[in-house]
């Protein structure tokens, strides 16, 4: 039986990607049983490809009312193709796939995947697929980004981590933005000035804000928070003043972030005063603070010294049970340990650990440090074995401080075993190590050793800074070996170190104890010429150097030098008088004396103290006493109508 052809059950479509023919009749005798002709509306002919389509990102659920629509099946293949290992192939593979499958995508889509976590994080991605989707054609009509694309692009690109790149190409694409002349909405304004105020891009978050106003968008907290921010992290703290004012008589009110943004300000440009009293509007205004607030200002306090005001903001997250973040302990227990309180500090960190706090590296260390300048050292090792046993692994900075504590309390061998261990562990090794072990060994006199780890620093890849050379000066100084500190000294130049007020502090000293005075006041000039200044210790130095050797008018006149140059040392008149009562001088320790008093360089009521302290100290207890009774460098004598001052020097004439 021949088969014969089914008429069609639906209308076969315009474009047909598919023809059949049949090949025309050509025998002259005519088909005893002739194959049924079929309708020449129903054969297939040759026709051109369908248009691309474009598609969107969500089902159309226009019938349908759900809070989370499900996404279109397009949406994973996309985000495949971009995020797949060879980043370098994104372009042309985008191409074929969409060929392929005729597809365009549209403006919504291109949004809703700049908008997905997995390109989110991917600044270079990100702008490659938004210049590849601007350059789509088909369906009838050119693609255009919307506005949203734009802003979602920017928010990206502003989170990159290369500083120039990132803010070049933010710059590229507002200027693309600005030409569009786009109508601005609440959605992609509160997302523009987001991003312009995490950059700085105070400009550009003006012009955003204008833009609102001209479109008669108008702001939300968000929005106005969004750009207290931005304000506030270019320092334009009297712009956020004028912002924060608007809304505490506008509708749209402060709240807690408003003010912590105002405060976070305050601390920034280090008005920590003003700071505080916005802490204190808060509480005005019904505002109850949180722990951003604490931490912020506990920060503030931190950095400017302030520890007991560290304690206090503590105390009162405790008293208002505000949550207190791990790195609010480390703060305050750091606060107590500098201000050389390591009992309270530890006490703090036990309370942290009974309430379930963790603790950290730089907590051990911070109280490790305390104890260690308390000269605690059992307590330094029983806390570096807590570390090790609660499973910490000790940091460069840990081992620096065990290291240095061992050495300046002359166990040597043990500070060379946790110096080879760091090395074991791959623990950086800086230049403190090897400062702290140079000192060590050159105050016990092992110099050998001293000189063998200060030539070994540059074969272990540690440049030597003036730490390292100070400590070996000053062993090499102790051990009386003035000349090859000299040798050392000039060393430092050669190789670009800087030499410090304390080199030079070493040298001269060092200098005057091999009497070689003249020699020791060229390198005070050097000092000076150098623009270095002079510290007290520097000066007691030159002056103890000075006066013991009979130049006290000498040590008066560079101490007169100074003050033209702004450098006014308060004790230097007591370290003078000091060491000359100390040297059994005391006539000329009266001259200097009297000199100071006539000179109204300190008021006579203090020189006659530190006289008495002077004499007492060096054992001279009887002319003490006698200075104490008499009239000397306060009291007058009157001879007829005249008046004078009794002079220092009549103690020992």
């Amino acid at each position: 039986m021949r088969k014969t052809l089914l008429k069609p059950l639906y209308p076969i479509p315009i474009h047909r990607p598919y023809s059949i023919h049949y090949p025309p009749h050509t025998s002259s005798k005519p088909d005893p049983n002739p194959l049924p002709v079929p309708n020449p509306r129903w054969v297939f002919t040759p026709s051109a490809p369908p248009p691309p389509e474009w598609v969107e990102p969500i089902h159309d659920t226009s019938d349908l009312t759900t809070p989370q629509p499900k996404p279109s099946p397009w949406v994973d293949q996309i985000l495949n193709l971009l995020t797949d290992d060879d980043s370098s192939q994104i372009e042309p593979k985008l191409d074929t796939f969409c060929r392929k499958w005729f597809i365009r995508l549209s403006p919504n889509f291109v949004s809703h995947i700049l908008n997905s976590g997995r390109v989110k994080t991917r600044p270079e991605l990100a702008f490659r697929f938004f210049n590849w989707a601007g350059n789509q054609k088909g369906g009838g009509y050119n693609y255009s980004h919307t506005l949203e694309s734009f802003a979602l692009l920017i928010n990206v690109l502003s989170d990159s981590k290369d500083v120039e790149i990132r803010v070049d190409r933010v710059k590229y694409v507002f200027n693309e933005l600005k030409i569009r002349g786009f109508l601005m909405n609440i959605k992609s304004a509160n997302l523009l000035i987001k991003s312009f105020g995490n950059l700085g891009m105070v400009e550009e978050l003006l012009w955003v804000w204008k833009e609102m106003k001209d479109n008669g968008v108008e702001p939300t907290l968000f929005t106005f928070n969004f750009l207290m921010n931005g304000l506030v992290n270019s320092m334009f703290m009297e712009s956020a003043e004028q912002v924060l004012e608007v809304m505490e008589v506008g509708s749209v009110k402060p709240d807690i972030v408003t003010y912590n943004t105002m405060i976070k300000g305050y601390c920034k440009c280090g008005k920590t005063k003003s700071a505080f009293e916005m802490f204190k509007r808060m509480e005005e205004v019904n505002v109850e603070c949180d722990k951003i607030s604490y931490m912020t200002l506990i920060q503030a306090c931190y950095l400017d010294c302030d520890y007991d005001c560290c304690l206090k903001l503590y105390n009162e997250m405790v008293e208002k049970k505000v949550e207190i973040p791990p790195h609010a302990y480390s703060l305050v227990i750091s606060g107590l340990c500098k201000d050389g309180k390591p009992m309270e500090g530890y006490m703090l960190f036990e309370s942290m650990i009974q309430k379930g706090g963790k603790a950290n590296v730089a907590m051990y260390t911070a109280l490790m440090d305390a104890y260690a300048k308390a000269g605690h050292i059992d307590e330094v090792i029983r806390l570096f074995e807590r570390m090790s046993n609660d499973g910490f692994s000790p940091d460069e900075v840990t081992y620096g401080v065990i290291v240095n504590v061992l050495c300046k309390t002359g166990r040597l061998e043990e500070a060379l075993s946790y110096f080879e261990l760091c090395k074991e562990n791959k623990v950086a090794v800086n230049a403190m190590f090897y400062s702290s072990l140079i000192d060590g060994f050159g105050k016990a006199g092992r110099l050998d050793e001293a000189e063998k780890l200060f030539e070994e620093m540059v074969d272990d890849g540690c440049s030597r800074d003036s730490y390292c050379y100070n400590a070996l000066i000053d062993a090499l100084v102790k051990n009386d070996k003035i000349d090859e500190a000299l040798v050392l000294f000039n060393r430092m130049e050669v190789e670009g170190c800087d030499q410090t007020v304390y080199t030079y502090t070493i040298i001269m000293n060092g200098l005057f104890n091999k009497h070689l005075n003249e020699e020791a006041l060229k390198i005070w000039d050097m000092m000076i010429d150098k623009g270095i200044t002079p510290t007290p210790a520097s000066f007691r130095a030159l002056s103890t150097g000075l006066c013991l050797s009979g130049k006290v008018s000498r040590a008066c006149k560079i101490l007169d030098e100074l003050a033209p140059m702004g450098v006014v040392i308060d004790t230097a008149c007591e370290d003078m008088i000091n060491v000359l009562v100390k040297a059994g001088r005391v006539d000329q320790a009266c001259k200097l004396a009297d000199g100071i008093v006539e000179r109204g360089r300190e008021i006579p009521g203090r020189v006659r103290t530190i006289m008495i302290n002077a004499l007492r100290k060096s054992g001279n207890s009887e002319m003490a006493m006698k200075l104490m009774h008499s009239k000397i460098g306060i009291g007058y004598d009157r001879k007829g109508s005249v008046k004078k001052r009794v002079k220092f020097r009549v103690l020992v004439d």
